[in-house]
């Protein structure tokens, strides 16, 4: 065999070599699987809260139907809905129907009205002077933490606190003194009947009219009756109330209610403003069942909070005013966390695809807290690690991911 035959035979055996391994290469590029495509997600740190939102309503505490103290004739109302009465304003009157002479027991009834009155008047006196006393005690001790804070030895939320305290104090204080006033003024009423006859004539003629007036001090909430009519008596005329004297009333799914408990922050946003401090004062012991806007039935509680922000960023507030409440019921400034939808169960654990070289690998992790959007990640993971966000099942420990 020559030399020339040698080369030519070497050179076949080279040129099919590399023909088989471009074939090998273009069946194996052929065969093996397509990257699958994913979105990703960073774990990170940072803040986090646990809340539960739901639109709630602002309603005045304190709320005081005046009636007709008698059934007659009632002369129009010129009140309108935001009007500012003060206590003993005359808000209108009622020419009484003439009335007979009151027999032995309509008589004895009536006086029977009158002392059970003056009972209530004494008992809401007693409140008072309880409520008086706490409003002091509550002032006295934030003036002793204002003179400890001004030397640091009492924290600002300590306060904070305090200062809450007093302000609660105050408005159960007012309270009570309006119930008072309109106590006294029920048994001015009951007087009224027992005394007064609806049906006496004075000597020019002229008939004696019943004055309605305002028991409290604040403003018209509601105009029951707005035209002159024949009423009857205890039929409602106006509504009144202290708008200054708000509380917010939240609608929450029996759910979440068990969650909540008296003293719970609560975030008030989505009226208007900026964001308010509240705080939880109580959650009803009786849930009710309501129709959600897609009519589902739900059984919802209702959670009664008081607006601990100072009067001046809420004086636009008023009664059933929309809001947005948030109950805050767990937070951190700094801690590990993920996207909650990078997260399934494998294996009776909790599991995430975890991008390493451009594959997905089958990570186990542990997790802590979640909001429903992120999750706390305790152990298996580091900051700055990605991971995939609703894997699929095409994904496989070792899967090669193309990022969309």
């Amino acid at each position: 065999m020559n030399i020339m035959t040698v080369k030519g035979f070497s050179g076949k055996w080279l040129f099919w070599g590399v023909f088989a391994l471009l074939a090998l290469a273009a069946l194996v590029y052929t065969v093996r699987p397509e990257p699958v495509w994913v979105d990703l997600a960073s774990v990170s740190r940072g803040p986090l809260e646990i809340t539960i939102k739901e639109e709630g309503r602002t309603r005045v505490r304190d709320r005081y139907v005046v009636s007709s103290p008698v059934a007659g004739y009632l002369h129009r109302v010129p009140l309108e809905v935001g009007d500012a009465v003060i206590p003993g304003e005359l808000l209108t009157e009622v020419d009484p129907m003439p009335a007979s002479t009151l027999d032995a027991r309509s008589r004895a009834e009536a006086e029977a009205k009158v002392q059970s009155a003056r009972s209530a008047l004494n008992s809401t006196r007693q409140k008072v002077a309880a409520a008086e006393a706490e409003a002091d005690l509550a002032i006295r001790e934030l003036s002793r933490l204002k003179a400890l804070s001004d030397d640091h030895f009492v924290s600002d939320e300590r306060l904070q606190q305090a200062r809450a305290a007093a302000d609660r104090a105050q408005a159960i204080l007012r309270s009570a003194r309006f119930d008072e006033e309109v106590m006294a003024h029920e048994l001015a009423a009951a007087r009224t009947r027992l005394e007064v006859s609806a049906a006496r004539e004075t000597g020019n003629g002229n008939v004696e009219r019943v004055p309605v007036r305002s028991p409290v001090n604040g403003s018209v909430l509601g105009v029951a009756r707005k035209s002159e009519g024949v009423i009857q008596a205890g039929e409602p005329i106006l509504e009144l109330g202290d708008p200054g004297a708000l509380e917010v009333v939240v609608d929450v799914l029996s759910f979440d209610a068990v969650k909540l408990s008296p003293g719970v922050s609560v975030r008030l946003t989505g009226w208007g403003g900026g964001s308010l401090d509240a705080r939880v004062r109580r959650v009803e012991p009786v849930g009710f069942e309501d129709v959600s806007a897609l009519g589902v039935e739900e059984r919802r509680v209702q959670v009664v909070a008081d607006i601990t922000s100072s009067p001046e960023a809420w004086q636009s507030l008023g009664d059933g005013y929309r809001v947005d409440a948030e109950f805050l019921l767990w937070q951190s400034d700094n801690v590990l966390q993920l996207p909650e939808s990078a997260i399934f169960i494998g294996d009776g654990q909790h599991q995430v695809f975890r991008v390493v070289d451009d594959r997905a690998v089958l990570t186990n992790v542990s997790v802590g807290r979640t909001n429903g959007f992120q999750t706390v990640i305790q152990e298996g993971l580091a900051d700055s690690d990605r991971v995939v966000r609703h894997p699929d099942r095409q994904l496989e420990d070792g899967s090669r991911i193309r990022v969309r």
